[in-house]
């Protein structure tokens, strides 16, 4: 039986200060350029209009502009697609996030072919996926960027390292394999996922694990290496509250450093967004 070992909680919080500290910094020594965030909302989903009312105050705080679209849930996909591509031309706005999921009855993919990757904000174009995997200048989801973010912010050390991704989506773990993977990031990288064979096997060979299934306490004792980094990126809702992929009974005394759910990587996620819009507003011209 392994010995118990003192595990360090990463928290999001400090993390995400020092993101939204630096873009403050950042905007004002530029001179405060106008940097102007569009975000479109369908519908009057809770969670979602309390996400969006999230953005616009982050926004606020760090001196980027904002401009809030709130739509009926019964918008056609035409009306949809018109309002997108109007924000898309209009050269005032930086960055544009169609708040997800949208209602049964429309398609985010024709929403998202609108929007140049420029201004994609939040990294879910297929351009942006493309760009993420050429290396080129774009903008990467928000949650990857965020898990990334809170590996700098504890100086968790990348370069060499086996990195084990659970959950292959393309809103989280392929574009976060393929981050971790980058030059100057330097991890060997596995993909894992629901048909992967002997999977606490290969989740005990890493040096960084991170799942991001959404299926609750999933991730065990028996999947964590003694001493491993171990980021819990999924969420579920159950009885007894909102909980990660990750039982922390098990984690705790074993990894060497774990996020909290809640407290951990969720709240990089809106931090990120802004920086994207900043960088969103670099690649249109914008000096910051």
């Amino acid at each position: 039986m392994s010995e118990r070992i003192s595990t360090q909680l990463l928290a999001g919080a400090p993390a995400r200060d020092q993101i939204l500290d630096s873009l403050r910094t950042r905007i004002v020594q530029a001179g405060s350029p106008t940097i102007t965030l569009a975000t479109v909302l369908v519908g009057d989903d809770g969670p979602s209009k309390r996400y969006v009312a999230s953005k616009h105050k982050t926004a606020a705080e760090v001196g980027i502009g904002s401009v809030q679209v709130d739509l009926p849930a019964a918008t056609t996909q035409q009306e949809l697609n018109e309002v997108v591509a109007r924000l898309a031309t209009d050269s005032t706005v930086h960055g544009i996030l169609v708040q997800m999921p949208l209602p049964n009855h429309l398609d985010a993919e024709q929403v998202l072919r609108l929007i140049p990757a420029d201004k994609d904000v939040d990294g879910l174009t297929s351009e942006s996926l493309g760009r993420l995997v050429r290396g080129l200048p774009g903008h990467v989801g928000c949650t990857p960027l965020g898990v990334l973010r809170i590996l700098e912010h504890y100086k968790i050390a990348t370069a060499g390292q086996h990195a084990v991704v659970v959950g292959r989506s393309t809103l989280v773990g392929y574009p976060l394999s393929v981050l971790l993977a980058r030059k100057g990031i330097d991890c060997t990288v596995t993909l894992a996922h629901s048909r992967t064979e002997g999977l606490d096997e290969i989740c005990r060979s890493a040096d960084i694990l991170i799942s991001a299934t959404g299926i609750a306490h999933s991730i065990t004792a028996q999947h964590i290496q003694p001493n491993a980094v171990v980021i819990d990126v999924g969420i579920s809702r159950t009885e007894n509250g909102i909980v990660g992929d990750v039982d922390p009974e098990g984690a705790m005394g074993r990894a060497r450093a774990l996020t909290p759910m809640p407290g951990g990587t969720g709240i990089m996620t809106v931090a990120c967004l802004m920086e994207n819009t900043v960088n969103a507003a670099v690649l249109q011209g914008i000096r910051v």
